[in-house]
């Protein structure tokens, strides 16, 4: 994949957003037989800021099977072996296991600047007209495509717009399905006394859900807690941050003893995901999800195996329209999930009875197999 400093005056298929969902889709795309001289990608980062970006990121096994499909695997990634779901200070819990689902694992935690390296090293992305660093900032539709005006003056033409980058390419928003959670997540890769190798665990508490996933000699922590909370644990010192964590955690993997430098993040639900006549969002661009579960960038992924399948068939307006049809279930399914899960598990003070009954959930969840498998498919795999 090169940097063009030419552009030509029309493409088939522009895809704003060169993160891992954009760049997919553009080998998806070509393994399905589109010439690569067909498709632009353009980006708002260079490629060093992109490959350097150090964040966690949780893959399913169903997005290790797109991306195996692309020749994107292997990947540097810790495997999910066991995911153990529980509510703090109740009764009940789920464990999700790979073996009862005869798989290698259930999801796996990399970097994202080692999945976006992974990814922009594919042969097959050559010839593209790859534009970055660059944001678009405007887009016009007309009766046979899209004009897209670049923030250094140049044009493109394009039969079909792709939004793939969640805030940078003013997607319209639905503000029936915005949420504001009133919480904060906090991030940052930890080192316990006892891991459980391969064990991702989801903690619910009072204040939100708090997730420790598998990763290198440790775990990725995020912490989602309400504003004022976090305010408070970011300026504590390392020392008292990981006695703060261990008491919202419990005993599960011993004592939190080492830490990586903190970030946060305010967390919502933004989810827009309708297309105009020739464009269309997916990934981020269509959806951001609360962190719960780690779905969002599953969800798109699989924005992408699909629409890459029929555009390979036909790109065109019709194409578009199916595309948004044949989404709708997976993603109205992930989203409320993630926003159930976020929502009614932090909302009422610990020790209340509703989050009594709700840790009890966990346990029938665990008990009743078809309930478990339908939380466990839908994880890993989505409504492809």
């Amino acid at each position: 994949m090169t940097d063009n400093t030419h552009i030509p005056l029309h493409t088939d298929i522009a895809i704003c957003g060169a993160g891992p969902v954009g760049v997919t889709l553009a080998a998806l795309l070509i393994k399905r037989g589109v010439a690569p001289d067909r498709i632009a990608l353009i980006d708002g980062k260079t490629i060093d800021q992109a490959r350097l970006d150090p964040r966690a990121i949780a893959l399913s096994y169903g997005s290790r099977q797109i991306l195996e499909d692309v020749r994107a695997w292997p990947l540097a990634a810790t495997a999910i072996h066991q995911i153990h779901v529980s509510r703090r200070g109740h009764f009940g819990r789920t464990l999700i296991e790979r073996a009862d689902y005869q798989i290698p694992a259930l999801g796996y935690v990399c970097r994202y600047g080692d999945l976006i390296t992974t990814l922009t090293a594919l042969p097959e992305l050559h010839g593209i007209t790859l534009l970055r660093p660059v944001q678009v900032s405007a887009s016009n539709e007309q009766s046979d495509g899209v004009t897209i005006t670049l923030s250094d003056g140049r044009v493109l033409r394009s039969k079909i717009m792709v939004q793939a980058e969640g805030g940078l390419f003013g997607a319209q928003t639905n503000k029936e399905l915005q949420r504001d959670y009133d919480q904060i997540a906090i991030v940052a890769h930890v080192q316990t006394s006892a891991p459980v190798p391969h064990r991702a665990f989801e903690r619910f508490t009072d204040q939100g859900p708090l997730a420790l996933l598998p990763q290198d000699d440790g775990y990725a922590l995020v912490w989602c807690v309400r504003p004022d909370n976090a305010a408070k644990l970011l300026t504590l010192p390392d020392e008292l941050f990981l006695k703060a964590l261990e008491n919202a955690f419990g005993g599960r993997v011993g004592h939190f003893i080492r830490m990586s430098s903190r970030n946060s993040f305010p967390l919502g639900l933004n989810a827009h995901p309708a297309s105009s006549v020739h464009t269309v969002a997916i990934g981020n661009a269509a959806q951001t999800l609360h962190p719960v579960a780690g779905q969002g960038l599953n969800l798109g992924l699989r924005d992408a195996a699909v629409l890459a399948k029929l555009l390979a068939q036909e790109v065109s307006p019709l194409t578009l329209e199916k595309f948004s049809n044949s989404r709708k279930t997976d993603r109205s399914m992930t989203i409320h999930m993630t926003d159930l899960m976020a929502r009614v598990f932090a909302s009422a003070p610990q020790g209340a009875l509703s989050q009594t009954l709700l840790g009890l959930s966990l346990g029938l969840v665990d008990a009743i197999k078809p309930a478990k498998n339908m939380l466990a498919e839908q994880m890993m795999f989505g409504r492809r």
